[in-house]
């Protein structure tokens, strides 16, 4: 019963994954892996679920760098680019950047998702001392951030979603990058 159910749901799970280009790739291995699970070979099934993941995990990844803002007038964006597979030194999850130029001041925005270290950090954005510690708290756009001492931008959103905004551009301008992003959008990743 328990094969039955699980093979059911592979199945479901491959008929409802042809949305993008990297689904026919998806698709493969969920198949590969439903024949590997029927014919005994658990290493092999295990395998390419893991590979289905991984594959599911980058279009997810692809999908949290939409919400990078386009560049401010003056300013040029360098992309960054999706980092699912170098967050793995920081407990997974998804991470995508982008840099900023505009003559000699550089601003770069990273967003990370779903790991260890965002989880972490949540609880120093939840504790109204502990990130009062971490520099001069306010609000942008309803959003409550930290202005670090050395002029950085942090915020956590959905206790999910840590937002960093660095470099060498004034505060305001990072601020102003901040303000920029689709906070809304970001809340409902």
């Amino acid at each position: 019963m328990k094969t039955t159910l699980r093979a059911a749901s592979v199945i479901a799970l491959v008929a409802g994954l042809s949305v993008t280009a990297g689904a026919d790739e998806v698709e493969d291995a969920l198949k590969m892996a439903l024949e590997a699970y029927q014919a005994g070979d658990i290493n092999a099934a295990k395998e390419e679920i893991d590979y289905a993941a991984q594959l599911v995990s980058q279009m997810k990844a692809a999908g949290l760098s939409e919400f990078l803002p386009d560049a401010l007038p003056d300013w040029t964006r360098a992309e960054g680019g999706d980092q699912t597979q170098a967050n793995m030194g920081f407990g997974g999850g998804m991470a995508a950047s982008a840099a900023y130029t505009r003559a000699d001041d550089r601003v770069e925005i990273q967003l990370m998702a779903d790991n260890q270290m965002v989880t972490a950090m949540a609880g120093m954005f939840n504790n109204a001392t502990m990130m009062g510690s971490l520099g001069q708290v306010k609000r942008i756009q309803r959003q409550k951030v930290v202005i670090t001492q050395q002029g950085d931008v942090q915020a956590m959103i959905n206790n999910r979603i840590l937002v960093q905004i660095t470099g060498n551009a004034p505060v305001e301008d990072k601020e102003a990058y901040f303000a920029a992003l689709d906070l809304r959008g970001l809340q409902d990743f």
